[in-house]
């Protein structure tokens, strides 16, 4: 069966709403496990898809359920290490009138460790990586070691920038390692935020011209509520608007479900690393696109950074509707 292989931080989000009456800062509406990469598992987990978290997780309370949390929603947790003494990170996100998030981080990164054995990856596996955790020097021996494994199998891999303004300052620095990850990917995702932060452009076809294109030649740029925007082999250039949909409760999973749909619609519509070689048309892109989509607003109508787990039983029925394994491995 393909399975999707990700590596990323897990963080405990505790979340905020702005209250601009008062001026004071109200108690926290939630506390839930969160990540970037992290996010996205849980809700492909959560749709019965197969799925393997690369991670680390502090020697603490937090960890714990951290851990246990990915086993619960179906994610294979046995390769995020716990080192003795370690505690884990936090990321405060502060929710505005329109209920988009403002970030503090509290974690170490050059501390960061990781201590793992590579899971197996087959031809046509995903493999996502993402955030600052995906061009963080400290460990960039182990995702440069799972991402010359991935491209030897044959696997796909799936890039989101997620580039935060609080890394602005680090981006002469860790510069090799996000051009390698662009030359690594078979599919690059980033949002207009990411692409300020790094290059100080917004416009999806000038970062594509000058940034992206040379190194990957599929390229998703999303800005919130405006239309997401894609540039592709094939001289394919289209634009997605978003759907009108009520004012959304919490936007903190918004892009990484975004990249859970289309890491789900990959397998569900059979797309395989050759065919990504070969080429999509705009038809596959806009089903691709979709899926995305679909993922996206559903994680946006609450609180939490994942699926509902009703959505996740749609899927997984969407899937065992379809004829044949689409979760079985294609040869071209």
């Amino acid at each position: 069966m393909r399975k999707v292989i990700g590596i990323g931080e897990t963080v405990l989000d505790i979340i905020f709403r702005d209250d601009l009456k008062s001026g004071l800062l109200q108690p926290p509406v939630a506390a839930i496990p969160g990540g970037s990469v992290f996010n996205a598992m849980i809700s492909l987990g959560r749709c019965g898809v197969p799925a393997v978290m690369i991670s680390e997780a502090g020697d603490d309370r937090i960890g714990r359920f951290v851990v246990d949390f990915l086993t619960e929603n179906g994610v294979d947790a046995s390769r995020v290490a716990s080192f003795p003494g370690t505690r884990s990170p936090l990321s405060l996100a502060f929710l505005d009138k329109n209920n988009e998030a403002d970030y503090l981080f509290y974690k170490d990164h050059p501390h960061d460790r990781l201590d793992f054995d590579y899971p197996e990856i087959c031809p046509n596996d995903i493999v996502i990586i993402g955030s600052y955790y995906a061009v963080n020097p400290v460990i960039r021996r182990h995702v440069s070691g799972l991402l010359e494994r991935a491209r030897a199998a044959e696997a796909i891999i799936y890039y989101d920038v997620n580039y935060r303004s609080a890394h602005k300052g680090d981006t002469v620095r860790i510069g090799p390692n996000l051009i390698e990850n662009l030359e690594y990917a078979d599919i690059v995702r980033g949002s207009r935020e990411d692409f300020e932060n790094l290059y100080r452009k917004s416009d999806p076809d000038a970062v594509y011209k000058a940034d992206i294109s040379f190194y990957c030649r599929n390229f998703i740029c999303t800005d919130g509520p405006h239309p997401v925007q894609l540039r592709a082999a094939n001289n394919i250039r289209e634009t997605y608007p978003v759907g009108a949909e009520s004012k959304p409760v919490s936007t903190i999973g918004a892009g990484d479900n975004f990249n859970a749909g289309l890491i789900y619609g990959l397998i569900k519509y059979g797309i395989t690393r050759e065919k990504l070689a070969e080429g999509l048309n705009a038809d596959q892109w806009a089903d691709l696109i979709w899926s995305g989509q679909r993922f996206s607003e559903n994680a946006c109508k609450d609180i939490y950074n994942y699926v509902s787990r009703d959505f996740a039983g749609r899927m997984k029925l969407e899937t065992e509707a379809l004829e044949g394994d689409l979760f079985a491995h294609t040869e071209g």
